[in-house]
């Protein structure tokens, strides 16, 4: 599996990358899926037809008022009408890189950043924040890649509670 693009996130009137992809609720009217076609022709960013984005699409959120809101949709889906969509499915951690990197991992969301702000979602509220500080701790690359594989991804150490 090749290492992901992540999602963007505006926070704090700042746009980031996240090391995350919040899952999609299944089914929902506002979200809709588009032929490769359309889809393919109806973009720019033909990244998100390589490897590097095995989803598909590229979501872009926002933390306003303290709640996480689905804002845009790139790829083979899209997000219908004229406001943002609240969240209020998704209950996770959202991760959140900065710094430099100081590991590449080519899988997944692997790859370890001189800090990481984890931001703790709660049915699309955000309940808690911290920042993780991976300068100077150990790196066990085949943990990494283990820990991203699929259906693992989405799991952070000392984000479990």
């Amino acid at each position: 599996m090749t290492a992901q693009i992540g999602e963007r996130l505006i926070l704090d009137g700042q746009a980031v990358e996240m090391m995350f992809c919040p899952p999609l609720p299944a089914g929902h009217p506002r979200i809709i899926e588009l032929d490769e076609e359309t889809a393919q022709h109806d973009t720019e960013d033909t990244i998100l037809f390589s490897t590097a984005c095995w989803r598909g699409y590229r979501g872009t959120w926002e933390i306003r008022d303290g709640q996480l809101w689905l804002i845009d949709l790139r790829g083979r889906l899209r997000l219908q009408g004229e406001t943002p969509l609240l969240a209020d499915w998704f209950s996770g951690t959202l991760r959140v890189p900065r710094g430099a990197l100081l590991h590449y991992v080519h899988m997944g969301f692997g790859s370890i950043f001189e800090e990481e702000l984890h931001l703790r979602i709660e049915q699309g509220r955000v309940i808690d924040s911290r920042v993780i500080d991976n300068r100077g701790t150990p790196i066990d690359h085949w943990e990494l890649v283990r820990r991203n594989l699929p259906g693992g991804e989405h799991r952070f150490a000392g984000d479990e509670a």
